[in-house]
């Protein structure tokens, strides 16, 4: 991706949070039917934090999200944030959450693609197929709620 397309897609995904934020979440609260969060997550390398809006999954008392990126070929830099942070702050409509972080791996993420993502969303299998990878799920779960392996 060039620097001006990079450039153009920070400028959408600050626009995009600031009127989720100023909307508390009735504009951009929401992506092709599913219900979206903003995700704010420390950078793995300045730990500067970053926010982005990402459609989740309410399970078991939390959240999960997928760095599918719409199909593209490497993960979002989120998830890849994700994978080092031990917590991250959501916020859903107007309520914000401190929340652990966990990644998962191989059959609790099998297990979890198949259940509750494709289950719930079947297009998400057409961005597994188009992205040449396995796509990251993450379990987001509010702080003070204990988290299951």
């Amino acid at each position: 991706m060039n620097a001006m397309m990079k450039k153009a897609m920070r400028g959408a995904n600050a626009l995009g949070v600031s009127l989720y934020r100023h909307s508390n979440g009735r504009i951009g609260g929401k992506a092709k039917g599913m219900p979206v969060l903003l995700l704010t997550v420390p950078g793995r390398r300045t730990g500067a934090p970053h926010t982005v809006g990402v459609s989740y999954f309410e399970h078991d008392g939390g959240y999960l999200v997928t760095g599918s990126a719409g199909g593209t070929r490497h993960d979002p830099q989120w998830i890849r944030n994700l994978r080092v942070a031990p917590k991250a702050r959501i916020q859903i409509g107007a309520e914000q959450t401190d929340v652990g972080v966990r990644v998962t791996e191989g059959a609790e993420r099998d297990q979890l693609w198949r259940e509750v993502v494709i289950a719930r969303a079947p297009f998400f299998a057409g961005y597994e197929k188009k992205s040449g990878r396995v796509i990251p799920i993450a379990v987001l779960t509010p702080a003070g709620q204990q988290q299951s392996t």
